[in-house]
């Protein structure tokens, strides 16, 4: 891992993100030449996660105010295919390493013009009045739309790739993982600076609906029950042959080894058995691991 950058981060709110990488066939064929290349043009995973992170920070400095990605340039991260192998890190396969027809490989792109805007409304929807204004300007708002709207007609309607959630983990997406699934430990210096695991999304998928099921007749009412409903949608908008990549980013550091899967997973289990001491003592266990983070967020 190299990149001071991407090694710092100091700073910054703990990121973490959710992906799906589909094969190349599973996007429109006018596509497919550009994210071959731009997968290409990826010489590392580092390298694509300073780019990101570089580009946000500009972003944030440009002249004029407006926050927003233009769409010029997309990045894409590239991995193997489930079963195809490569080693124990499936990310470290060079980019170009694939075949003439990109057979194996899985694409994950960025797709920042849709996310930034999806972000945006997400954040117009608690402000109004002058801080709305102050924080995103209508004016940048209106331009970024235009942005949105030519994305949408050069590709028509796109599944958003990547969710992303800062100071902490939804406990949602942990249902879609198990203790056993491969995973990567990124670490430089001494420090973690990210661990990535990943599942085949027909097994992700399976395991969020044995989730639902049960929570829908255990507790009904649970909030989680909503995420969980919510995450098993946005999965079966994809290929079958697609993978899920949990990145845990930064906040890796501060959780590792992390048993919240098995936790979760243990959770409902008991839940559905009606198993309250057990379910209690799985969500104690996860509340000491998560909300000291999420109360990061409003340290000063």
């Amino acid at each position: 891992m190299t990149g001071n950058l991407y090694r710092g981060q100091a700073g910054l709110p703990f990121s973490s993100t959710l992906r799906v990488y589909e094969p190349l066939d599973a996007f429109p064929e006018d596509q497919r030449a550009a994210l071959k290349a731009a997968g290409k043009r990826a010489v590392s995973r580092a390298a694509v996660e300073n780019a990101e992170l570089l580009a946000s920070l500009g972003r944030i400095t440009r002249p004029g105010g407006d926050p927003f990605p233009t769409g010029r340039t997309d990045l894409v991260r590239v991995t193997r295919a489930p079963g195809i192998p490569i080693g124990d890190d499936p990310s470290k396969e060079p980019a170009g390493a694939e075949t003439s027809d990109g057979a194996g490989l899985l694409y994950c792109p960025s797709q920042l013009v849709l996310r930034a805007g999806l972000a945006a409304n997400a954040l117009m929807e608690g402000i109004h009045g002058p801080l709305a204004e102050l924080l995103i300007p209508e004016e940048q708002r209106d331009r970024h739309q235009e942005r949105i709207d030519q994305v949408n007609a050069r590709e028509g309607i796109t599944r958003v790739h990547t969710r992303a959630s800062t100071w902490g983990i939804p406990f949602s997406w942990f249902s879609l993982f198990l203790e056993s699934d491969p995973q990567d430990v990124v670490e430089a210096g001494g420090r973690i600076l990210t661990v990535r695991v990943w599942a085949p999304i027909a097994e992700a998928l399976d395991r969020v609906r044995y989730a639902v099921a049960n929570l829908a007749l255990a507790a009904p009412d649970l909030d989680m029950l909503d995420d969980l409903t919510q995450l098993t949608e946005w999965l079966e908008l994809f290929h079958a042959d697609s993978m899920v990549e949990l990145d845990y980013g930064a906040v890796a550091d501060k959780v590792y080894p992390d048993d919240s899967p098995m936790d979760v997973r243990l959770g409902i289990e008991c839940l559905a058995e009606g198993d309250m001491t057990g379910a209690a003592a799985a969500y104690r266990r996860l509340a000491s691991r998560w909300i000291p983070i999420r109360q990061l967020a409003r340290a000063s």
